[in-house]
């Protein structure tokens, strides 16, 4: 199990409050994180990503209840989705009318997880309210798996990193659409 340090934790939610671009440990890989709604942020972590806004992002949390403001739900989608959190499955829901085009880019939806890896559970818990989660990597390189490298792969960026051992998982999480079921990554 990755050590969790609250230390470490109040200081990475400091950094986001700020405005901050953290990595951290998830299920499979590090992620590159920000609070969802500073847009600054947000486009700050896009540019370091290399990721093109219409993309969209993926949001994870400590809880279904950190999400629901963000999306439009209904019963059918709560019994698809709640047998598999917390867990290292992402589900694309519909968002609500509000949530910012810097976070669904071209879609209706949003894509969101309720992270079951102690560090980015612990962190969303602490700051109250789910981050941004994309593998951290430039969109063309592979994702990063080990503290060190994020080193080296984002030398010349002011990111804040969260350490610890990221999950067991292989391959990066598995996403499914929550309306129809079928398997999109």
């Amino acid at each position: 199990m990755p050590y969790r340090s609250p230390f470490k934790i109040r200081n990475a939610v400091r950094h986001i409050k700020t405005g901050a671009v953290i990595a951290y440990p998830t299920e499979a890989v590090y992620g590159l994180g920000c609070d969802p709604l500073n847009e600054a942020a947000v486009m700050e972590l896009l540019r370091i990503k290399q990721r093109p806004v219409e993309k969209g992002l993926i949001l994870i949390a400590s809880s279904l209840e950190q999400l629901r403001p963000y999306l439009a739900l209904n019963q059918a989608i709560i019994e698809r989705i709640t047998p598999t959190w917390p867990g290292p499955v992402t589900w694309v829901i519909p968002a609500q009318p509000w949530v910012p085009k810097w976070l669904t880019g071209k879609h209706d939806s949003l894509a969101v997880r309720v992270s079951n890896h102690p560090i980015a559970h612990d962190l969303c818990a602490q700051f109250g309210s789910p981050l941004v989660s994309t593998s951290a990597n430039p969109a063309t390189r592979p994702a990063v798996r080990e503290s060190r490298k994020l080193l080296k792969t984002f030398a010349n960026d002011d990111i804040f990193i969260v350490p610890g051992k990221v999950g067991e998982l292989a391959l990066e999480t598995a996403i499914y659409d929550a309306v129809s079921g079928k398997r999109l990554r």
